[in-house]
């Protein structure tokens, strides 16, 4: 593994990094502080009844054969009907063959000799001696293994120690997320505010961690924490003006009858704050960096001109995370279109019922808060990068003037010989 060849940003005026710590540090000591007073305090008792016994196994056999008629298919069919045998790898049976029927079923597994399986253990309602298996699904284990160990390897070959930093930073993500929103949410508490600060303790995590302890990631954070605050102000404002409840999806009802007290309106605005994270970091991010390149091209920008080429980069941007977003969300709600495309009712029904009205509002309101993070972190970036210019010596000179080319001169050049003016 090599070291990283990205080059450093220029170290901010000693002024200018008092500041950023006078503000940063009680930005992050307060997050802390309310992740303390938000963490669950006792462990929600597990719902949906006991776990069912589940072991694993490996088929052996597979026998299909013709499905009997019933008085829903009269001449048979609606299959796969038959059984299969699995020798059972865990288990009170572990190591002996069990014999089962064929999943069958909207979405049940398909099965093959040597296939690797989940099974499930049943018992008799009426007999609780008599027991016998299903198979639930395949074991995904091994691969799901061995592509985190190809996703990781290629981040860091690619990355090196950047990309080792950027997966630390996904595992510290995955933590606060597991360790604290979920739960949190869980136990009752308001989901946009533990939405939101979650948010900024995965930000300033991943952000220190990924990107080095520098102005210019502090400006990233800076920038990220204010749009974050802006997307949960645009989110509350918009669902509260179309009236969304949150039960906008099945999964949200199904939530709702297992645990009556989670709040689901403040769920929705919950997904919409952790589902613009990532994005925006990106945007920040950049915007920071390209500030900062700029200034380091070219030392004698001003602030105005920093702010406005760096905004240029930022439309752009803009341009095309907007697609993005909306791509993502459509393609994570692809039931859910098809669903829309066989309905019969009227597009502008389709359109204003709740579940296309909450994706609808989560695109709009994510889309807005980028678009406050370009100026808000270009504006933040181009005053601490000209910062402290006088406190290091002179200010930049301009740049020279560019020295007038004659037409005279581009035509010798091309045609060999000096024109006269009147020859134009």
């Amino acid at each position: 593994m090599g070291a990283d060849h990205t080059r450093s940003a220029p170290a901010a005026p000693p002024g200018v990094r008092r500041l950023l710590v006078a503000v940063v540090v009680p930005l992050f000591a307060l997050t802390v502080i309310a992740a303390l007073v938000l963490w669950p305090r006792q462990d929600r008792e597990p719902v949906g009844g006991a776990d069912v016994p589940r072991y694993h196994g490996t088929v052996t056999r597979v026998v299909t054969e013709p499905c009997p008629p019933t008085p829903e298919t009269p001449a048979g069919g609606g299959g796969p009907c038959g059984t299969v045998t699995v020798t059972a790898e865990q288990g009170p049976d572990a190591g002996r063959q069990v014999e089962m029927p064929i999943p069958a079923g909207p979405g049940a597994p398909r099965v093959a000799v040597g296939d690797e399986v989940v099974l499930v253990e049943l018992t008799d309602p009426a007999d609780p001696a008599v027991k016998s298996y299903n198979i639930a699904e395949h074991q995904r284990g091994t691969p799901l293994i061995w592509l985190m160990v190809l996703f990781a390897a290629a981040i860091v070959a690619f990355g090196r120690w950047r990309g080792l930093a950027a997966l630390g930073g996904l595992v510290a993500s995955f933590a606060i997320l597991l360790g604290f929103v979920l739960p949190g949410i869980g136990a009752g508490q308001p989901p946009l505010l533990v939405a939101i600060v979650g948010a900024a303790l995965i930000m300033f995590v991943v952000l220190y961690l990924t990107h080095g302890i520098t102005a210019q990631t502090s400006v990233a954070v800076l920038g990220t924490l204010g749009s974050l605050v802006v997307t949960g102000v645009l989110g509350l404002l918009a669902t509260s003006a179309t009236h969304l409840t949150g039960f906008g999806s099945e999964d949200a009802t199904t939530l709702s009858m297992f645990q009556a007290d989670v709040d689901l309106h403040g769920l929705l605005l919950a997904g919409i704050i952790i589902g613009s994270l990532g994005v925006l970091d990106d945007v920040t991010v950049t915007q920071a960096a390209t500030v900062t390149e700029l200034a380091h091209a070219n030392p004698g920008l001003s602030r105005r001109q920093l702010y406005r080429a760096a905004t240029r980069v930022g439309r752009a941007h803009i341009a095309s995370t907007v697609n993005t977003i909306v791509l993502a969300y459509a393609g994570a709600s692809l039931p859910l279109l098809l669903l829309l495309v066989a309905d019969s009712r009227p597009v502008s029904q389709i359109l204003t019922s709740e579940f296309l009205a909450q994706e609808i509002v989560r695109s709009a309101v994510a889309t807005l808060g980028l678009i406050a993070a370009v100026p808000l972190t270009t504006g933040l970036a181009a005053i601490v990068t000209t910062a402290g210019r006088r406190s290091r010596g002179a200010e930049p000179a301009p740049p020279a003037p560019r020295p007038p080319t004659g037409r005279d001169d581009a035509l010798e050049a091309l045609g060999g010989g000096k024109s006269t003016e009147a020859a134009w």
